[in-house]
Protein backbone atom coordinates (compact mmCIF):
# COMPACT_ATOMS: atom_id res chain seq x y z
CA UNK A 1 0.00 0.00 0.00
CA UNK A 2 1.62 3.31 -0.69
CA UNK A 3 1.51 6.63 1.59
CA UNK A 4 1.62 10.02 0.33
CA UNK A 5 3.64 12.18 2.30
CA UNK A 6 3.16 15.89 2.27
CA UNK A 7 5.80 18.79 3.77
CA UNK A 8 8.96 20.42 4.08
CA UNK A 9 12.09 19.55 2.20
CA UNK A 10 14.96 21.44 3.55
CA UNK A 11 18.51 22.36 4.48
CA UNK A 12 19.34 22.09 7.99
CA UNK A 13 22.02 23.90 9.91
CA UNK A 14 22.74 22.19 13.37
CA UNK A 15 25.11 22.21 16.56
CA UNK A 16 24.97 19.96 19.23
CA UNK A 17 27.03 19.15 21.76
CA UNK A 18 28.72 16.40 19.57
CA UNK A 19 29.47 19.02 17.23
CA UNK A 20 27.93 20.91 13.88
CA UNK A 21 27.02 20.73 10.69
CA UNK A 22 26.45 24.05 8.61
CA UNK A 23 24.42 22.67 5.79
CA UNK A 24 23.07 18.66 5.51
CA UNK A 25 19.36 17.70 4.13
CA UNK A 26 16.81 17.88 6.27
CA UNK A 27 12.81 19.15 6.40
CA UNK A 28 9.63 16.82 7.88
CA UNK A 29 8.77 15.32 4.06
CA UNK A 30 12.25 14.24 3.97
CA UNK A 31 12.68 12.27 7.56
CA UNK A 32 8.88 11.02 7.22
CA UNK A 33 9.79 10.11 3.84
CA UNK A 34 13.04 8.30 4.33
CA UNK A 35 11.68 6.18 7.35
CA UNK A 36 8.00 5.21 6.07
CA UNK A 37 10.31 3.90 3.35
CA UNK A 38 11.42 1.12 5.11
CA UNK A 39 7.69 -0.52 4.94
CA UNK A 40 5.95 1.16 2.66
CA UNK A 41 6.19 2.79 -0.80
CA UNK A 42 6.22 6.31 -0.28
CA UNK A 43 5.51 9.07 -2.82
CA UNK A 44 6.49 12.78 -1.81
CA UNK A 45 4.63 16.36 -2.36
CA UNK A 46 7.12 19.16 -1.54
CA UNK A 47 8.95 22.03 -2.98
CA UNK A 48 12.66 22.78 -3.72
CA UNK A 49 14.86 25.02 -5.14
CA UNK A 50 17.42 24.66 -8.33
CA UNK A 51 20.06 24.49 -5.66
CA UNK A 52 18.68 21.26 -4.07
CA UNK A 53 21.80 18.84 -4.86
CA UNK A 54 21.34 16.14 -6.66
CA UNK A 55 23.13 13.76 -4.28
CA UNK A 56 20.44 14.43 -2.17
CA UNK A 57 17.66 13.70 -5.05
CA UNK A 58 19.43 10.50 -5.32
CA UNK A 59 19.51 9.71 -1.64
CA UNK A 60 15.64 9.38 -1.58
CA UNK A 61 15.28 7.84 -5.12
CA UNK A 62 17.24 5.65 -3.80
CA UNK A 63 14.81 4.46 -0.77
CA UNK A 64 12.25 3.93 -4.02
CA UNK A 65 10.66 7.59 -2.80
CA UNK A 66 8.47 8.45 -5.58
CA UNK A 67 9.62 12.36 -6.70
CA UNK A 68 7.23 12.92 -9.14
CA UNK A 69 5.11 15.44 -6.82
CA UNK A 70 8.64 17.14 -5.73
CA UNK A 71 8.28 20.92 -7.68
CA UNK A 72 11.16 22.42 -8.08
CA UNK A 73 11.12 26.03 -8.14
CA UNK A 74 13.54 27.84 -10.96
CA UNK A 75 16.11 30.34 -9.55
CA UNK A 76 14.35 29.76 -6.48
CA UNK A 77 16.35 28.60 -2.78
CA UNK A 78 15.35 25.54 -0.42
CA UNK A 79 13.58 26.01 2.73
CA UNK A 80 17.01 25.88 5.19
CA UNK A 81 16.63 26.25 8.94
CA UNK A 82 19.42 26.66 11.40
CA UNK A 83 19.68 25.35 15.03
CA UNK A 84 21.42 25.28 18.38
CA UNK A 85 20.97 22.67 21.22
CA UNK A 86 20.78 22.61 24.56
CA UNK A 87 23.58 20.47 26.27
CA UNK A 88 20.99 18.20 27.52
CA UNK A 89 19.40 18.13 24.26
CA UNK A 90 15.76 18.83 25.35
CA UNK A 91 15.77 22.30 24.01
CA UNK A 92 16.70 23.92 21.10
CA UNK A 93 17.03 27.80 19.62
CA UNK A 94 16.23 28.42 16.53
CA UNK A 95 19.27 30.88 14.67
CA UNK A 96 17.64 30.95 11.39
CA UNK A 97 14.63 30.45 9.34
CA UNK A 98 14.57 30.84 5.65
CA UNK A 99 11.43 30.09 3.91
CA UNK A 100 12.13 30.59 0.19
CA UNK A 101 10.25 28.50 -2.02
CA UNK A 102 8.37 27.10 0.93
CA UNK A 103 6.83 30.38 1.76
CA UNK A 104 4.61 29.74 -1.37
CA UNK A 105 3.92 26.14 -1.39
CA UNK A 106 0.67 25.56 -2.46
CA UNK A 107 0.88 21.30 -2.56
CA UNK A 108 -0.66 19.92 -6.05
CA UNK A 109 -0.79 16.19 -5.91
CA UNK A 110 -0.01 14.55 -8.90
CA UNK A 111 -3.06 12.45 -11.06
CA UNK A 112 -1.85 9.00 -9.63
CA UNK A 113 -1.17 10.16 -5.99
CA UNK A 114 -4.85 11.19 -5.97
CA UNK A 115 -5.98 7.55 -5.63
CA UNK A 116 -3.45 6.06 -3.09
CA UNK A 117 -5.09 5.40 0.34
CA UNK A 118 -2.25 6.53 2.75
CA UNK A 119 -2.18 10.25 3.11
CA UNK A 120 0.33 11.87 6.34
CA UNK A 121 0.29 15.70 6.58
CA UNK A 122 3.16 17.43 7.73
CA UNK A 123 3.59 20.23 9.68
CA UNK A 124 2.54 22.77 7.47
CA UNK A 125 -0.51 25.17 7.59
CA UNK A 126 -3.69 23.55 8.27
CA UNK A 127 -5.56 25.09 5.39
CA UNK A 128 -3.15 23.89 2.84
CA UNK A 129 -3.37 20.04 4.54
CA UNK A 130 -6.95 20.72 4.50
CA UNK A 131 -6.67 21.05 0.53
CA UNK A 132 -4.20 18.03 0.02
CA UNK A 133 -7.07 16.14 1.75
CA UNK A 134 -10.21 16.75 -0.97
CA UNK A 135 -7.16 16.18 -3.70
CA UNK A 136 -7.54 12.72 -2.58
CA UNK A 137 -10.51 10.74 -3.97
CA UNK A 138 -10.74 7.58 -1.24
CA UNK A 139 -8.23 8.06 1.18
CA UNK A 140 -8.34 5.11 3.93
CA UNK A 141 -5.94 6.71 6.68
CA UNK A 142 -5.30 10.44 7.34
CA UNK A 143 -2.59 11.34 9.81
CA UNK A 144 -1.22 14.66 10.61
CA UNK A 145 0.92 16.54 12.28
CA UNK A 146 0.75 20.43 13.92
CA UNK A 147 2.66 22.85 16.44
CA UNK A 148 1.92 25.54 18.73
CA UNK A 149 2.23 28.19 16.10
CA UNK A 150 -0.98 26.70 14.07
CA UNK A 151 -2.70 25.96 17.71
CA UNK A 152 -2.76 29.76 18.66
CA UNK A 153 -3.12 31.49 15.64
CA UNK A 154 -4.94 29.22 12.94
CA UNK A 155 -7.36 27.59 15.82
CA UNK A 156 -10.52 27.74 13.34
CA UNK A 157 -8.79 26.69 10.25
CA UNK A 158 -6.84 23.79 12.05
CA UNK A 159 -10.13 22.27 14.56
CA UNK A 160 -12.07 21.94 10.73
CA UNK A 161 -9.03 20.27 9.18
CA UNK A 162 -8.48 17.81 12.10
CA UNK A 163 -12.38 16.67 12.12
CA UNK A 164 -11.42 14.74 9.08
CA UNK A 165 -8.59 12.90 10.14
CA UNK A 166 -7.91 9.52 11.63
CA UNK A 167 -4.72 10.13 13.73
CA UNK A 168 -3.12 13.31 15.08
CA UNK A 169 0.46 12.98 16.08
CA UNK A 170 1.40 15.82 18.44
CA UNK A 171 3.78 16.27 21.53
CA UNK A 172 2.64 16.47 25.24
CA UNK A 173 2.59 20.51 25.43
CA UNK A 174 1.25 20.90 22.14
CA UNK A 175 -1.58 18.21 23.14
CA UNK A 176 -1.98 20.43 26.43
CA UNK A 177 -2.35 23.52 24.36
CA UNK A 178 -4.73 21.94 21.58
CA UNK A 179 -7.26 20.29 24.48
CA UNK A 180 -6.93 23.09 27.50
CA UNK A 181 -6.29 20.15 29.85
CA UNK A 182 -2.82 19.26 31.59
CA UNK A 183 -3.23 15.82 32.59
CA UNK A 184 -2.65 14.17 28.67
CA UNK A 185 -5.45 11.66 29.42
CA UNK A 186 -8.04 14.14 29.59
CA UNK A 187 -6.36 15.94 26.82
CA UNK A 188 -6.00 12.85 24.58
CA UNK A 189 -9.97 12.42 25.16
CA UNK A 190 -10.36 16.10 24.21
CA UNK A 191 -8.85 15.99 21.22
CA UNK A 192 -10.48 12.52 20.00
CA UNK A 193 -13.96 14.91 20.19
CA UNK A 194 -12.21 17.14 17.94
CA UNK A 195 -12.59 14.47 15.08
CA UNK A 196 -9.55 12.23 15.18
CA UNK A 197 -10.40 8.28 16.60
CA UNK A 198 -5.95 7.97 17.48
CA UNK A 199 -4.27 10.22 19.38
CA UNK A 200 -0.70 10.05 19.52
CA UNK A 201 1.19 12.31 22.26
CA UNK A 202 5.37 12.21 21.87
CA UNK A 203 7.66 12.56 24.84
CA UNK A 204 10.71 12.88 23.32
CA UNK A 205 13.07 10.63 25.30
CA UNK A 206 10.71 9.73 27.36
CA UNK A 207 8.60 7.53 24.41
CA UNK A 208 4.83 8.37 23.40
CA UNK A 209 1.44 7.13 24.20
CA UNK A 210 -1.06 6.22 21.91
CA UNK A 211 -4.86 6.91 22.71
CA UNK A 212 -7.96 5.19 20.86
CA UNK A 213 -11.57 4.13 21.59
CA UNK A 214 -10.26 0.81 23.48
CA UNK A 215 -7.71 2.60 26.14
CA UNK A 216 -4.07 3.79 25.64
CA UNK A 217 -1.01 2.02 25.04
CA UNK A 218 2.57 3.63 26.38
CA UNK A 219 6.38 2.74 24.85
CA UNK A 220 9.42 4.26 26.36
CA UNK A 221 11.87 5.86 24.55
CA UNK A 222 15.08 3.61 22.93
CA UNK A 223 17.82 4.46 25.94
CA UNK A 224 20.75 5.57 23.23
CA UNK A 225 25.09 5.40 24.74
CA UNK A 226 25.02 8.65 22.59
CA UNK A 227 22.51 10.64 21.32
CA UNK A 228 24.11 12.78 18.72
CA UNK A 229 21.30 15.18 16.75
CA UNK A 230 17.57 14.56 17.57
CA UNK A 231 16.77 17.10 14.62
CA UNK A 232 13.89 14.92 13.12
CA UNK A 233 12.80 12.28 15.49
CA UNK A 234 9.26 13.05 15.69
CA UNK A 235 9.26 12.87 11.35
CA UNK A 236 11.17 9.87 12.20
CA UNK A 237 8.27 8.38 14.58
CA UNK A 238 5.47 9.58 12.41
CA UNK A 239 7.28 8.34 9.30
CA UNK A 240 7.49 4.70 10.85
CA UNK A 241 4.34 4.66 12.34
CA UNK A 242 1.89 5.48 9.54
CA UNK A 243 4.77 3.11 6.99
CA UNK A 244 3.82 0.33 9.21
CA UNK A 245 -0.47 1.10 9.04
CA UNK A 246 0.29 0.84 5.51
CA UNK A 247 2.21 -2.39 5.20
CA UNK A 248 -0.23 -3.82 7.23
CA UNK A 249 -2.81 -2.25 5.13
CA UNK A 250 -5.22 -1.01 8.11
CA UNK A 251 -8.39 -0.06 7.41
CA UNK A 252 -10.72 1.77 10.04
CA UNK A 253 -13.53 2.43 6.94
CA UNK A 254 -14.19 -1.74 7.17
CA UNK A 255 -13.73 -2.03 10.67
CA UNK A 256 -12.34 -0.70 13.61
CA UNK A 257 -8.68 -0.65 13.44
CA UNK A 258 -6.80 -3.45 15.72
CA UNK A 259 -5.51 -1.92 18.86
CA UNK A 260 -2.38 -4.80 18.72
CA UNK A 261 -1.48 -3.14 15.54
CA UNK A 262 -1.47 0.01 16.14
CA UNK A 263 0.30 -0.11 19.34
CA UNK A 264 3.17 -2.51 16.83
CA UNK A 265 3.13 0.54 14.76
CA UNK A 266 3.97 3.11 17.94
CA UNK A 267 6.85 0.70 18.78
CA UNK A 268 8.16 1.33 14.96
CA UNK A 269 7.73 5.04 15.36
CA UNK A 270 9.71 4.83 18.45
CA UNK A 271 12.45 2.42 16.82
CA UNK A 272 12.49 4.62 13.35
CA UNK A 273 13.09 8.11 16.05
CA UNK A 274 15.85 6.35 17.70
CA UNK A 275 18.09 5.50 14.56
CA UNK A 276 17.75 8.87 13.45
CA UNK A 277 19.34 10.25 16.58
CA UNK A 278 22.62 8.08 16.13
CA UNK A 279 23.75 10.07 13.64
CA UNK A 280 23.47 13.96 12.25
CA UNK A 281 20.54 14.98 9.57
CA UNK A 282 19.70 11.40 7.94
CA UNK A 283 23.57 9.85 7.67
CA UNK A 284 21.79 6.77 9.62
CA UNK A 285 19.50 6.03 6.86
CA UNK A 286 22.26 5.99 4.32
CA UNK A 287 23.03 2.41 5.94
CA UNK A 288 20.28 1.21 7.69
CA UNK A 289 18.15 -2.10 7.16
CA UNK A 290 14.94 -3.33 7.50
CA UNK A 291 16.86 -6.07 9.36
CA UNK A 292 18.09 -3.79 11.71
CA UNK A 293 14.65 -2.09 12.27
CA UNK A 294 13.20 -5.57 13.27
CA UNK A 295 16.00 -6.08 15.55
CA UNK A 296 15.43 -3.18 17.47
CA UNK A 297 11.83 -3.93 17.23
CA UNK A 298 12.41 -7.41 19.27
CA UNK A 299 14.33 -5.49 21.78
CA UNK A 300 11.22 -3.06 22.99
CA UNK A 301 9.59 -6.47 23.07
CA UNK A 302 12.07 -7.50 25.55
CA UNK A 303 12.38 -4.63 27.54
CA UNK A 304 8.71 -4.18 27.97
CA UNK A 305 7.53 -7.83 28.80
CA UNK A 306 7.39 -8.61 32.04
Amino acid sequence: MSLVVVGSVAYDGVETPHGKVDRMLGGACTYISLAASYFTHVKIVAVVGDDFEQKDRDLLAARDIDLAGMESVPGGKTFFWAGVYSPDMNDRTTLQTDLNVFADFAPKLPDHYRDLPYLLLGNIQPALQGSVRRQMTKPRFIGGDTMNYWINDFRGELLETIAHWNVLLINDGEARLLSGEHNLSKAAKKIRQMGPQVVIIKRGEYGAMLFHEHGHFAVPGYLLDTVFDPTGAGDCFAGGFMGYLAEQGVDPNSGKADPKVLGRAVVYGSVMGSFCCERFGVDRFRDLTRKDIDKRFEEFRSFTSF
